[in-house]
């Protein structure tokens, strides 16, 4: 069984990761060349290349797990998702969140600029974290005093950007498991909040500041739900490697900024409600297995991302099949011996990449939540993990 997986991701990770660090080694070349004269020029070239690498994750999703993601919407939030800026609020449900809404990025012709609110161990991941960096996706160290500033900063660079941008933020600040429910049931028990059952607590500092510096470029709130249908395993980056198939059900509700509370108190409140709310429709899809009274749509799965890999794919055989035969390398134990390395590294890569997803090894932010403020933080998917 083991064998057999390794001889799946493998060749995965082989592809992903030289493609990826010649998008990395193009986007560096620009960040140096063309960002010091224009940052918008910049971000046009940046969004170009950065789905080049993207698309290969929306292809697994897509084209080789066969993983289904239903859309569950009204036509008005339909027809806007892509042609306006946006902040993304969802609930933390499985490994690949981030990686699904990606999935809905690429759909609404915005995945390049999908941007996300995330931890600050992940821009050190190999290829996938560099080439969020260099997207000005945004790293935060889960403790408030620190990301205070870093988040605002990162929020005021973002008025001026040239494309319709998504930035997600998953404010329960960690992933869903049963051992943070648990806890997050008796912290509410105790300090008579509704005590939740199918969502963590919302942390809302961080939605608050988002909000608050905006609002005056950002006309509307995304609250996606996410839920997993009876009959379907939860997907996980492990199992979309081996290529397993999963069905993820999504609904997304538009909300105006301008229609959001003034005070931040009152905005605090306005997310825990939302999460209330949201707590209550994953009861309905829980007894229905589906998102009673909202039409599903079907999202298609386009030739793009399927395109894109056999372009990379076929690069790939065809430099691979040139250097060894200019180089000789198989002809030698020192070529078996430098091959067998390169293997063994991209297999230790592949193995980080999956754990850093497992939401068993996620941990809770640092802050206790509160009343009346608490921390946020992001992993796009996504996006952002994760946006992902």
């Amino acid at each position: 069984m083991v064998i057999t997986a390794a001889a799946v991701i493998v060749p995965l990770g082989v592809l992903f990761f030289v493609s990826g660090l010649i998008i990395n080694l193009i986007q560096a070349i620009f960040y140096v060349i063309v960002r010091p004269f224009s940052k918008n020029t910049y971000r046009r070239m940046n969004r170009m290349v950065a789905e080049l690498l993207w698309l290969e994750l929306v292809w697994i999703v897509d084209w080789w797990a066969g993983v289904k993601v239903q859309l569950y919407t009204d036509p008005e939030t339909l027809e806007m998702m892509g042609k306006e800026h946006a902040l993304v609020i969802a609930n933390h449900k499985s490994d690949i969140d981030w990686l699904i809404g990606w999935v809905f990025a690429q759909r609404s012709g915005c995945l390049g600029s999908t941007l996300a609110v995330m931890k600050k161990s992940s821009k050190f991941l190999p290829v996938i974290g560099w080439s969020m960096w260099f997207s000005e996706y945004l790293f935060l160290e889960r403790s408030w005093v620190k990301d205070e500033n870093t988040l605002k900063y990162g929020l005021e660079r973002l008025k001026d950007y040239p494309q319709p941008f998504w930035l997600a933020l998953f404010v329960e600040g960690t992933r869903f498991t049963q051992a943070k429910l648990l806890a997050a049931q008796e912290y509410a028990s105790s300090n008579g909040l509704p005590v939740p059952r199918n969502v963590l607590i919302p942390r809302t500092k961080g939605f608050v500041t988002s909000v608050s510096h905006m609002r005056s470029f950002v006309p509307a709130i995304y609250d996606m739900t996410v839920a997993i249908p009876r009959n379907s395993t939860p997907p996980t980056m492990l199992r979309l490697f081996k290529g397993q198939p999963s069905v993820v059900h999504v609904k997304v509700k538009r909300y105006l900024m301008k229609d959001l509370p003034k005070t931040d108190e009152a905005v605090a409140q306005w997310c825990k409600d939302i999460f209330v709310a949201k707590d209550d429709l994953l009861d309905k899809h829980k007894a229905e297995d589906t998102f009673p009274d909202t039409k599903c749509h079907d999202i298609g799965r386009p030739l793009k991302s399927l395109v894109v890999v056999t372009c990379w794919a076929s690069l790939l055989v065809l430099g691979t099949f040139k250097f060894f035969r200019w180089s000789n390398l198989y002809s030698s134990w020192k070529g078996l011996t430098i091959t067998t390395v390169c293997l063994a590294v991209v297999t230790i890569l592949m193995q980080i990449l999956i754990r850093f997803s497992q939401s068993e090894r996620s941990t809770p932010a640092k802050v206790v939540p509160s009343r009346s403020s608490n921390g946020g933080e992001s992993s796009s998917h996504h996006v952002h993990d994760k946006k992902q």
